[in-house]
């Protein structure tokens, strides 16, 4: 599948979706703690954790199922709702979505995928094969994920309910994934068509709105020469700069507007314009 220099171009006929990121968790840090080599800046750089739904011409697709209890505890995250619970916000049933994209197999992407009784899982060849491969002999490409949930990925392997994708892929009209590496070998992001153009959900092809803008990089990284590749791709399958939704950065929430008052910091809808962009 190519990918247009000018996405809106070829728009003409594909669905409109609203986009919703929704946020689970959250945790503190300093900006040393987010870009490899460390930051002059000794400032604090909190990193929140969202799963995100597409929904629209008949369907509903998720992002991405965040992560529980048990590991929020063990890894010193704060977790403000489970998964499923804000889903359930938007009126969504985990076990009833058809369609699950797991962006990459790191326990904070994959963690409640059990919620998801009735999806099929798309996930991009390398990943699985990064996952259980030599790579995660060692602990700075392994710590990021959780071999029970991995053997769990494989279990529904055998259950004939993973799509593996190799790059791009049309998952439906107007919605499309696309390998970017770097952070993990098999990492993917997904290119939705909204009423504003081509949003592109990044997930940690870049964790923060700093990374692809500054051509910095996150500290858990594979292939750097990958990342930094990806926020090309980014910029080019995304309408404008401000169509790329990071992965983790709270500037998210203040960007976009809630659906409803109830929902403020909580639920960001991305199909329409930024309130406070840059």
């Amino acid at each position: 599948m190519s990918t247009p220099n000018t996405p809106s171009s070829t728009a003409a006929g594909l669905p409109q979706y609203e986009v919703f990121a929704i946020r689970y968790a959250t945790r503190g840090g300093k900006r040393a703690n987010h870009f490899l080599g460390g930051d002059p800046h000794d400032a604090p750089m909190p990193m929140d954790y969202y799963l995100w739904l597409i929904r629209g011409n008949g369907r509903t697709v998720v992002v991405d199922t965040g992560f529980g209890r048990e590991v929020a505890q063990r890894r010193g995250r704060t977790l403000l709702r489970l998964p499923a619970e804000g889903l359930a916000l938007l009126d969504v049933e985990a076990a009833a979505v058809k369609d699950v994209v797991i962006t990459h197999l790191h326990y904070d992407h994959v963690g409640t995928f059990d919620a998801f009784a009735g999806a099929r899982f798309h996930l991009q060849d390398d990943e699985m094969a990064y996952a259980t491969g030599r790579y995660m002999c060692h602990r700075q490409f392994n710590h990021g994920y959780e071999v029970e949930e991995v053997i769990g990925m494989v279990r529904l392997v055998y259950k004939d309910r993973v799509d593996f994708h190799r790059g791009d892929a049309e998952l439906a009209p107007g919605i499309t994934l696309h390998r970017i590496g770097g952070h993990t070998h098999g990492l993917q992001c997904v290119r939705v068509h909204t009423a504003r153009g081509w949003v592109v959900l990044a997930s940690d092809a870049s964790h923060f709105y700093e990374h692809f803008e500054k051509k910095r990089v996150f500290t858990t990284m594979f292939n750097v020469g990958e990342a930094v590749d990806g926020y090309g791709t980014l910029l080019r399958l995304a309408d404008s700069p401000q169509h790329v939704i990071p992965g983790h950065d709270p500037l998210v929430m203040q960007r976009y507007p809630a659906p409803n008052p109830a929902l403020e910091g909580v639920v960001a809808r991305l199909d329409v314009q930024p309130q406070n962009a840059a």
